[in-house]
């Protein structure tokens, strides 16, 4: 059940981070605080689909 998603900042546009979530347990979109390379600054990042 264990699903491979892609996060990505919402300033830039970029796809930073891989991750992995429980679609059984989360089943919305998740968001995490992250550092952004290319912002150089920490930024919530958000699932893309």
């Amino acid at each position: 059940m264990r699903d491979i998603i892609t996060l990505a900042c919402p300033d830039c546009k970029m796809r930073n981070y891989t991750t992995k979530k429980n679609k059984r347990l989360h089943s919305d979109r998740v968001k995490f605080k992250k550092y952004c390379p290319r912002c150089n600054k920490h930024t919530v990042h958000k699932e893309t689909r």
